[in-house]
C-alpha cells in the first residue's frame, strides 16, 4: 500500500552537509514508523535513524550528534538532515516505513569526497 521515494542524495566534500527527503504514498503515513538505512558496497545494511509516530527518534552510534530525522505528516515526508559528513558515511542511503521496515525506497546515493 505503501511507496516511498528518496531524494536528497549527491557529491559532498567532507564536513559538507546533505538533506534526504523521503516522500511516501497513502494516506496513513502518520501510523508508521519511519527509518533511514544505509548500505556501503561490501558492507551490511544498517539502520541509520528512526523516528515513531510519537516522534521518538533513535540514532546509531555513528551519526549521534551529525544527523538528525524529522518527519512531516502533513506531507507524508520523512528528512535526514546530514552535517558534518564523512567519507565514511558514504553509501547508499534507503527510507523504510513501518516498524518491521516492510516498506523500501529505490535509495538515493550518498558520496563524500575527501
Amino acid at each position: 500500500q505503501v511507496q516511498l521515494v528518496e531524494s536528497g542524495g549527491g557529491l559532498v566534500q567532507a564536513g559538507g552537509s546533505l538533506r534526504l527527503s523521503c516522500v511516501a504514498s497513502g494516506r496513513a503515513f502518520s501510523f508508521f514508523t519511519m527509518g533511514w538505512y544505509r548500505q556501503a558496497p561490501g558492507k551490511q545494511r544498517e539502520l541509520v535513524a528512526s523516528i515513531g509516530t510519537a516522534y521518538n527518534t533513535n540514532y546509531a552510534d555513528s551519526v549521534k550528534g551529525r544527523f538528525t530525522i524529522s518527519r512531516d505528516n502533513a506531507k507524508s515526508t520523512v528528512y535526514l538532515q546530514m552535517n558534518s559528513l564523512k567519507p565514511e558515511d558514504t553509501a547508499v542511503y534507503y527510507c523504510a516505513g513501518g516498524a518491521r521496515a516492510n516498506y523500501w525506497g529505490q535509495g538515493t546515493q550518498v558520496t563524500v569526497s575527501a
